[in-house]
């Protein structure tokens, strides 16, 4: 009966930019998986019915993402036993993915530094939820106010780092003209006590003011100057060599015919 199957233990929520993934064990061994999503408010849903595996996406249920949710991991029979009879079940944490959800990497749209301007404009990313029209919704379109960029930036091999927030998309900030910097960029929602952060963007570097010793250094330096060397040796050698053949062609010119 129900009561002899073991139950899911280690139940996960893992959620970015919203798209949702719970996850749990063991392997099931001659019995299944169901899962039900209970909402404080929201009717009983199910999703992956009778799953042999031991995850389900069930962001397309989490809609209402204000709302907290808990979900129930069902052991069953893959047939259909007496119907009074509960199966046993695992209850996972509450989750609420408006505060929980973990917001990915940003896009750096574009970059650039201009004299001791350093411009940054970030794009929002976007999450699984669609407008009626088919297009994705951005964290932006869900957090609206209350989500925030922050720009962290250095000088190009330094440890002294710097931060800059906006509500908007766009960083200007004033740098060294004559440096290099390096930067990232991070969402934040302030109105969250915990997870405030979300994920750091790529570091992306300017290069104002490079040169190629810049980037390669003594390698380089002393490449040019071996070359430099060799030229000069060249320039010097080529035309004694060149001298000595002529006055060899000329000598040889002069010399009488043999038998005349």
């Amino acid at each position: 009966g129900y009561e002899d199957l073991p139950t899911a233990v280690n139940i996960t929520w893992s959620s970015i930019n919203f798209k949702t993934i719970l996850r749990w064990q063991p392997k099931p061994s001659g019995y299944f998986y169901t899962v039900e999503i209970h909402g404080q408010t929201s009717d009983i849903k199910k999703k992956c019915i009778l799953t042999a595996e031991t995850e389900c996406d069930v962001t397309d249920v989490l809609r209402n993402v204000k709302e907290t949710y808990t979900a129930h991991i069902l052991s069953v029979m893959p047939t259909e036993m007496d119907d009074f009879e509960e199966p046993p079940y695992a209850a996972s944490e509450k989750f609420t993915p408006y505060s929980q959800t973990v917001i990915g990497k940003p896009e750096i749209k574009s970059s650039s530094q201009n004299g001791s301007n350093l411009n940054v404009v970030v794009k929002d990313p976007l999450t699984p939820y669609i407008f009626p029209n088919g297009s994705f919704r951005s964290i932006r379109d869900i957090f609206q106010h209350d989500l925030e960029y922050k720009l962290s930036y250095w000088k190009d091999q330094s440890s002294g780092k710097k931060d800059a927030t906006t509500k908007g998309h766009e960083f200007e900030v004033g740098v060294d003209s004559t440096k290099n910097y390096c930067f990232y960029v991070q969402a934040i929602i302030p109105s969250r006590r915990e997870n405030r952060n979300g994920q750091e963007s790529t570091v992306l570097c300017t290069s104002v003011g490079k040169n190629v010793l810049d980037e390669y250094g003594a390698e380089v330096f002393i490449i040019l100057a071996v070359i430099a060397v060799a030229v000069i040796t060249l320039a010097i050698v080529l035309p004694v060599v060149l001298c000595k053949r002529k006055k060899a062609r000329a000598a040889r010119e002069k010399e009488p015919l043999n038998g005349v």
